[in-house]
């Protein structure tokens, strides 16, 4: 009865961390660029004396689920979208290069392009540093140009290129920070054939629907395994009362 108690406490807790992750999936249904994160439980074998008939469902992240997200037209001009396959190079917190498909972009007090949660954008030669302009527009390829303020429209100029890149999936990893990194810590090279879209933004891949149906059904296996752990020790309540009559 012990061992059906710490099977039960075990799925218990596993479907808890499975619900944590199903949340954040949905609290992020209208992030945008948002990549929902995919989890599954699987079966392990439980290690030691006795005979291995003991298996524990244990909940582990088994990757980023990488579907385009719905393009989302804003036409606003510092939003972008990737179209199809490929990153946006963003400087992460910690120095190094990342990556992020949130095209939501904004320019510092001191003109550096951001993201929307303050990552500077990397271009060719590093973060990318924007003067001031009366007018702005970002090419397909991801080249920035302006007519500088004061200037007329025949003075438009290119003044930097966002760098995109389209390394396989299998050699990128989502970091804690919410950006996606290449598991060898090297930059991933700049990539030609990925393009943008000004004025649009690509939306959170999360089916609302689906995130719902899977709380649902978490919350009933989570309810079945408490179930399981109560009934369990009132057998091992009323196995105690038979033995002390003897």
């Amino acid at each position: 009865m012990d061992h059906a108690i710490f099977i039960a406490m075990t799925g218990a807790t596993q479907t808890m961390r499975a619900q944590a992750e199903n949340s954040n999936n949905l609290a992020n249904a209208n992030t945008v660029g948002f990549k929902a994160q995919v989890a599954a439980f699987q079966s392990i074998p439980i290690l030691g004396e006795g005979y291995a008939s003991r298996i524990n469902a244990v909940s582990r992240g088994v990757g980023v689920n990488m579907a385009t997200g719905p393009q989302i037209d804003t036409g606003r001009q510092l939003d972008v979208a990737v179209q199809g396959q490929g990153w946006i190079a963003v400087q992460a917190p910690d120095g190094s290069e990342a990556y992020t498909r949130a095209g939501a972009l904004r320019l510092s007090p001191t003109g550096m392009l951001t993201t929307a949660h303050g990552r500077p954008v990397l271009g060719d030669n590093g973060p990318i540093t924007i003067p001031a302009y009366t007018q702005l527009k970002i090419g397909a390829d991801g080249t920035i140009s302006v007519i500088p303020t004061g200037q007329s429209p025949a003075a438009m100029a290119s003044i930097g290129r966002i760098k995109l890149v389209n390394p396989p999936i299998t050699e990128m990893s989502q970091g804690s920070d919410g950006l996606m990194h290449m598991r060898s810590g090297n930059p991933a090279p700049a990539d030609a054939s990925v393009q943008l879209a000004s004025g649009v933004l690509e939306g959170s891949n999360v089916n609302p629907v689906d995130a719902l149906v899977r709380m649902i059904a978490l919350t009933r296996q989570y309810e079945m395994q408490v179930r399981t752990i109560q009934t369990e020790n009132q057998n091992a309540q009323a196995a105690t009362r038979l033995l002390s009559l003897n």
